[in-house]
């Protein structure tokens, strides 16, 4: 998701957890919390695929 006012138009491979609504619409979409995929991310870097990977290891 890259671009707020463009509703359904997004990048899937990459999670930008500078805006709110990528966090929200991520989380939303791996069932976690926010705080978690902000980990996840911080972990494994914003590569949807790793991040996907990482909330299904843990």
């Amino acid at each position: 998701m890259n671009n707020g006012n463009k509703a359904g138009l997004h990048d899937n491979s990459i999670i930008n957890t500078s805006e709110n609504y990528e966090v929200e619409y991520w989380a939303n979409k791996f069932g976690v919390r926010p705080e978690r995929l902000k980990t996840a991310v911080r972990a494994v870097g914003n590569s949807a695929v790793a991040v996907a990977k990482f909330l299904n290891n843990k």
